[in-house]
């Protein structure tokens, strides 16, 4: 009973000594506050309402006034950047290094923002000199993923393949994906260069790497072609199925040549047909309509292309079977279907694009490495509108 009273007359002091502390952590912060210029206040409030215009000239007067302050130059040399003023950005940077009072901490971070600069001014060389150094410090996780930007940049795909491997050892996370995409980009130079077996020694790493890597197998069928072994090429091409249905309009139509060098076209339209129930494709129709119109017969091709509209139903399948209609209707039709067909075609082709699942960039042809954010393998392999109907 005694230790509840003296725990019940503690209260009054706990709370007495609770509000002096928050009395003395009060006027410690507006004496901090009042301390801090009013530039200060003024650029974050430009910040805060979008306008780093106006921000950058707060900080600069601040930055004149103060030239000690070393956080508003990193803040200073950021927006510069941000804004593509790489040139002001990069002098910010530089002015911090050059100080020899600089703690190492705070050297080592102006060191990393200067190599940031010169890689958005794309003075890559100097950009890989400034990360390389770091490798050793706090930043080295984010130098090791610049440095890999860098290689991929320059095309050095046998660096960039050293450097994903490296950042997966760090726990960066897994990079096979994008080291089996180095090694294709290796092989198909070396198959531009006519070296089928060096292109070939690099697609098996490839794929060693990542088995479900549709691009090696496809260059891996391109290699036999190469060489002359059609059976080869084809059974190779015909792998693709296996890793991933949808990409199989992306070998149709090198399926199709191979079986007309192999002289059994009939197996080859078969084949397609059956990939084509399996996985509806504008590109895919394409090949097999060009295909069945080759082997079968204009009422064939005409069926064809009906079939794949009522399954999906979009322009590009509309502006296909047009095309077929064109090829038997009557020649006093022909002018008036002419006219619909240039009409749909028109539309049509605004929406022929394939478009990366990551940043939207939309392109004619399908890659492998995204133009606009250069992330691997984010191209889905059928057409925009497609997607749009199947969604």
């Amino acid at each position: 009973m005694d230790f509840e009273i003296w725990w019940l007359l503690g209260i009054p002091l706990f709370f007495t000594l609770g509000w002096i502390a928050a009395r003395v952590d009060i006027r410690q912060l507006l004496s901090e506050s009042r301390s801090l210029p009013k530039g200060y206040f003024k650029g974050l409030n430009f910040l805060l309402n979008e306008q780093p215009d106006k921000a950058i000239d707060a900080f600069i007067e601040i930055v004149r006034l103060d030239p000690e302050s070393v956080e508003l130059h990193f803040a200073l040399g950021n927006l510069f950047r941000r804004r593509g003023e790489t040139e002001r950005a990069i002098r910010v940077h530089q002015n911090l290094l050059a100080r020899p009072d600089l703690p190492v901490e705070q050297k080592t971070q102006a060191r990393f923002e200067l190599g940031q600069d010169y890689l958005k001014a794309g003075l890559l060389d100097r950009a890989e000199e400034a990360f390389t150094v770091l490798l050793s410090s706090n930043f080295e996780a984010q130098a090791r993923r610049a440095l890999l930007e860098i290689y991929q940049r320059e095309k050095e795909w046998s660096r960039a393949i050293e450097a994903a491997h490296a950042l997966q050892e760090a726990g960066a996370g897994g990079r096979q994906k994008e080291i089996a995409q180095f090694y294709c980009e290796i092989a198909q130079d070396e198959l531009v260069h006519t070296n089928a077996d060096a292109a070939m020694a690099m697609l098996d790493k490839a794929l060693a790497t990542d088995r479900n890597n549709v691009r090696a197998t496809i260059l891996a069928g391109d290699v036999h072609q190469a060489n002359g072994d059609i059976e080869k090429a084809v059974l190779t091409w015909r792998r693709v199925e296996q890793q991933s249905v949808p990409h199989v309009a992306l070998v149709a139509q090198r399926l199709m040549d191979g079986y007309r060098k192999l002289e059994r076209p009939q197996e080859g339209l078969n084949l397609l047909k059956n990939y084509l129930a399996e996985a509806p494709s504008i590109d895919l129709l394409e090949v097999v309509f060009k295909a069945t119109l080759e082997l079968d017969s204009v009422a064939g091709a005409n069926q064809l292309v009906r079939d794949e509209l009522r399954r999906t139903p979009t322009l590009l399948g509309l502006d296909k079977l047009l095309d077929a209609r064109m090829l038997d209707a009557p020649p006093e039709v022909r002018p008036e279907l002419a006219i619909v067909k240039n009409l749909v075609h028109g539309y049509a082709q605004k929406l022929a694009r394939y478009q990366c699942s990551h940043c939207g960039f939309k392109a004619r042809q399908f890659y492998w490495h995204c133009p606009g954010c250069s992330r691997w393998e984010t191209y889905p392999p059928r057409r925009t509108e497609e997607l749009n109907v199947m969604n």
